[in-house]
Formats: C-alpha cells, structure tokens, sequence
C-alpha cells in the first residue's frame, strides 16, 4: 500500500509521541540538551523553508519536514550512532504507514546522514536536515542554567540569545544569524565546539548550489 503520509499523521503517531518523549528524558539523565518535541518541530519547520525557499516541489519540502521530525528519535535507544538508528526506527514506522519505498529511501538516508561525524548531503532533504539540525542552537536548550560553568556546550547555547536560518535564493545565499552574549561565552568557544557543524553546512549549502554564510553579532564570520 502506497499513501501520502503526512506530517501531522507523524505528529499524532503514538510511537512517534512515546520515543521522542523518552528518547528526551534519556539524554537529560546523561546531561545533554534539550532533543524533544521542541528541537524536533523547529528541525522540521526549518527543513522544509530551506527546500521551499529554493523552490523544490511542496512534497519535496514535507519529506523533509518529516525527516526533521524523526531524525533524533534513535536517541530512545542509545546516542551513539543515534543517526543510524533514528533512520532504521524511521523505516519501520513509515513502512507500516504505507508511504512509498522511494519517499522512504529519501527520509531515511537523510536521517542517517545527520551527525557530523559520519554524514553528508547525499540528496536535497539530506542537505535541508542538516542545515536545520545544526542551526538550532539557542539558549531555550540547556535544561539546567546552573551548570553553564561547568559545561562548554551548555555555555556556548545558554549564550546564544538568538538563531535565524535566512534563505536568500535570489542570492544563493543561506546565513545562519546568531545573537551571542559574549558576556557568557566568547565566540571563539562557538567556534571551538561547532566548527565541524558549520563545515557540514558548508557542504549541505552548496549541495543545494548555495553559499554558506555565517553572521554573529552583525559581523560576518565565515
């Protein structure tokens, strides 16, 4: 059986609910940031912009919005490799919803294309993912302000008071905005932690036969 699933059919999907939820709770417990249904949404709201912005088919950009919203939900079972299992999770749960093996093919390898130890923009909602999932960096995440001494990565988000994707396409331009209080964080510790991010993006931009751009505090970084 072949359907058109659709996002809010993944949204309302129990399964969905259930591992996303616990997959959460799982990653605070080991004292990551926040990967629930927060992170998922903006994941999956910016995926799709960035693919209509660039003009792809509608169905294109909500096969991406559903990749945003299962490309964590391996975390359930353990974070390591997580992008490998979020996929084969992802799989199964769309199989089982009739959608059509190549709408399936494309959400799965861009699921597990999405960490930046092992990924790559193979197909345009590869490329979408990964540039959503690494822009989302912003303060709303870190589950325990308290700890921002004690964590660089909690410190670097905690900083970060503003993130905005723009999609410039009579440009070619994608830039990624960030309003960072250097009071908490230097941009130099950004840098430290998620240059292998922003170098993924790089690639994912131009993937999409864009420039990657990068603005912290009104200056032009990268």
């Amino acid at each position: 059986m072949n359907k058109k699933v659709t996002l809010e059919e993944i949204k309302n999907n129990p399964i969905v609910i259930s591992f996303i939820n616990s997959a959460n709770e799982y990653l605070g417990i080991i004292g990551y940031t926040e990967h629930g249904f927060r992170h998922v949404s903006v994941v999956s709201a910016l995926a799709a912009n960035v693919l209509a912005y660039l003009g792809y088919p509608e169905r294109m950009c909500e096969l991406a919005s559903i990749a945003g919203y299962l490309h964590d939900i391996g975390n359930v079972i353990n974070r390591k490799d997580h992008g490998q299992s979020s996929a084969i999770i992802a799989m199964e749960l769309l199989y089982e919803m009739g959608m059509p093996p190549e709408e399936i093919a494309l959400i799965i390898s861009a699921v597990g294309n999405h960490e930046e130890e092992i990924g790559e923009p193979i197909n345009p909602v590869a490329a979408a993912l990964i540039l959503a999932d690494k822009s989302d960096v912003n303060k709303n995440r870190v589950r325990n302000p308290k700890m921002i001494s004690l964590d660089i990565h909690d410190r670097v988000n905690y900083a970060v008071e503003r993130n905005f994707l723009e999609v410039l396409a009579d440009k070619k331009i994608i830039s990624l905005n960030l309003e960072i209080d250097t009071k908490l964080s230097s941009i130099i510790e950004y840098f430290e932690i998620f240059l292998p991010r922003m170098i993924m993006c790089r690639r994912a931009a131009n993937y999409l036969g864009c420039k990657f751009e990068m603005i912290i505090n009104g200056q032009k970084v990268i």
